[in-house]
C-alpha cells in the first residue's frame, strides 16, 4: 500500500514543493511557480490563553484556520507567484488554499476508502496525481478538470448509484487546503501522494473512478 508523506524530498525536490522547513509563503509560491496551480491565501491560526482558535472569530468554526477570509476568494486566487508571495506577506500564517475546476478537480473520498483504492490502483499500475489527506479523514484525488460533470455517469455505467457512495468531486467553485495548511488541533493536511515531475500531467477522473467507487462501496 501506498504510504502517506508529509514532506517532500530527493532528487526531484526543485521541481516539486517541499513543507518541511519552509514558510507558508514559501510554500504558496512554491505551488504556483512550479505546479502552475492557483492559490490564495485562507484564514489563519491565532492563540488565545493557549488555545487557536480560526481568524474568523467563530468559536464553532468547521475548519479552523482552514478557509476562505472573504467572499470574493475566487477573484483572489492566483498563479503569479509575485502576486502570491504579496498576499501572504501581507499575513504570512494564513492557510494555502487552492481552487478547484482551474487546473485540477478533485475527488473527495473517505480515508478508509482512500487507501483501500490506492492500494487497488497500485496493483492495476494506475498513474496517479497527487493526493491529499486531510485531518477531517478524508482524502482528496487530483484529476483533470471536468470531473465534476462527468463522474455521476461514470459512476452509474459501473454499477453504482452516485447517491449512495460518500465520494464527492470538488469543481469549479469550490477548493481544497493544500499541505502544510493546519486545521486547528486537528493536524494538518498531508500528502498521500505528493508531487512529482512524474505526476505532473493528471489522470482524467475516467481512468480512477472504477476503483474509488468500488472502495467507497466496500466502506459503506
Amino acid at each position: 500500500m501506498l504510504g502517506v508523506e508529509e514532506t517532500i524530498a530527493g532528487t526531484e525536490a526543485a521541481q516539486i514543493p517541499k513543507q518541511r522547513g519552509e514558510s507558508l509563503l514559501e510554500t504558496a509560491v512554491r505551488y504556483a511557480e512550479e505546479r502552475h496551480w492557483d492559490v490564495f491565501p485562507g484564514t489563519w491560526l491565532e492563540a488565545v490563553d493557549g488555545v487557536q482558535h480560526c481568524s474568523c472569530g467563530d468559536p464553532a468554526c468547521a475548519a479552523p484556520g482552514a478557509h476562505p477570509a472573504r467572499e470574493d476568494w475566487a477573484t483572489q486566487a492566483t498563479g503569479s507567484a509575485t502576486v502570491a508571495r504579496r498576499m501572504w506577506q501581507k499575513q504570512p500564517a494564513s492557510s494555502i488554499l487552492l481552487p478547484t475546476g482551474r487546473t485540477f478537480d478533485a475527488i473527495s473520498v473517505p480515508e478508509s476508502s482512500g487507501f483501500l483504492a490506492l492500494a487497488r490502483m497500485e496493483r492495476m499500475e494506475l498513474t496517479l496525481g497527487p493526493v491529499t489527506l486531510t485531518p477531517s479523514r478524508r482524502m482528496e484525488f487530483f484529476v483533470l478538470p471536468g470531473a465534476s460533470v462527468k463522474v455521476p455517469d461514470l459512476v452509474r455505467k459501473i454499477g453504482w448509484s452516485p447517491a449512495s457512495l460518500d465520494l464527492v468531486v470538488l469543481g469549479e467553485g469550490a477548493y481544497v487546503a493544500a499541505p502544510p495548511t493546519r486545521f486547528g488541533s486537528r493536524g494538518a493536511v498531508q500528502w498521500a501522494c505528493r508531487p512529482t515531475a512524474a505526476n505532473r500531467w493528471l489522470p482524467d477522473a475516467e481512468e480512477l473512478i472504477s476503483p474509488l467507487a468500488y472502495a467507497c462501496g466496500r466502506d459503506r
